[in-house]
């Protein structure tokens, strides 16, 4: 399936020419995965796995490959296997992660906690029992996409979010980027804007080449951490170079299972795809949207 896509998306006749056609042979490249589901809902390893072997195939070296997410706690229930797969599995160190010149500025504030570059606990605190509050207006981006990655490879699980209606593509590869991240998903549409003007940053969007989400399981509700009451077998990956495009038709496609389940619909919960197009991110208009449908 991963293959059928990258070839048809680039337009090229095998699968070493689509990647090739992706990313150059001094690229380094990074898979964004979203480990945050669990074993259950993880960006599935065989999907990830695909990704690699095409990589290979445009003539890439296996272990120079990077896959990576903010935390990677159940990554090995997943399935994946960090000393038998041959590419790289990182996460995002608390702290020492961010890089400390790699700014973004919003004007919500928020509270840091311990694990954001800027959080200081009064002396003699436990830093992470302290009620110290500190606020700021300022996230840094983690070092994995400013220093380690050129290339960077999105690769979301399809899925709703509590906090900002989806945790398509534009969430995955910005706020689990970042620290001082929650106050994008906690002032409504206010907070909302921050996922866009992020994935604008040329930390993001001049790295991402390629938009994969992984639908072969799709979350309707109590995402983006793992709920197999809420979930279904979808059996379907989206491609593409846009990723708003995609994100509106997953958020339709959420709505309907949630509509199926009377369930409340997601709304304006997810209002960041919509400012991302008014922004010229990518396509958010259905109507104009050409959606084409390969079999495996």
């Amino acid at each position: 399936m991963v293959d059928r896509l990258v070839i048809a998306i680039t337009g090229q006749i095998d699968v070493g020419s689509a990647w090739a056609s992706l990313v150059s042979p001094n690229d380094k490249i990074g898979i964004k995965i979203s480990a945050a589901g669990g074993e259950l809902f993880t960006t599935h390893h065989a999907v990830v796995d695909a990704i690699v072997d095409g990589l290979v195939a445009a003539g890439h070296s296996r272990k120079d490959i990077i896959a990576w997410d903010r935390q990677l706690d159940a990554i090995k229930q997943a399935g994946y296997r960090p000393e038998a797969d041959g590419y790289q599995l990182l996460s995002i160190a608390p702290h020492d992660g961010y890089d400390a010149k790699a700014v973004f500025t919003a004007p919500a504030m928020g509270k840091l906690i311990w694990g954001d570059l800027d959080f200081i606990p009064q002396r003699g605190e436990n830093p992470m029992r302290t009620e110290t509050v500190n606020a700021s207006d300022k996230s840094h981006f983690s070092k994995i996409v400013t220093e380690k990655v050129t290339k960077i490879i999105n690769v979301p699980v399809m899925s709703d979010s509590f906090a900002t209606g989806l945790a398509g593509c534009l969430y995955n590869v910005t706020l689990p980027n970042i620290d001082n991240w929650r106050r994008f998903a906690q002032y409504g549409r206010f907070g909302a804007a921050g996922i866009p003007q992020l994935y604008a940053e040329r930390n993001i969007s001049g790295k991402v080449v390629l938009n994969i989400m992984d639908g072969l399981i799709a979350a309707y509700a109590g995402g983006p951490r793992s709920d197999p009451n809420f979930a279904l077998h979808f059996e379907t990956l989206y491609a593409s170079k846009d990723p708003v495009a995609i994100d509106a038709l997953a958020l339709r496609r959420l709505e309907q299972f949630r509509a199926d389940a009377k369930m409340p619909p997601i709304d304006d919960l997810a209002s960041h795809v919509a400012l991302a197009g008014e922004m010229g991110l990518g396509n958010a208009d259905l109507a104009r949207i050409d959606e084409r449908h390969l079999s495996p």
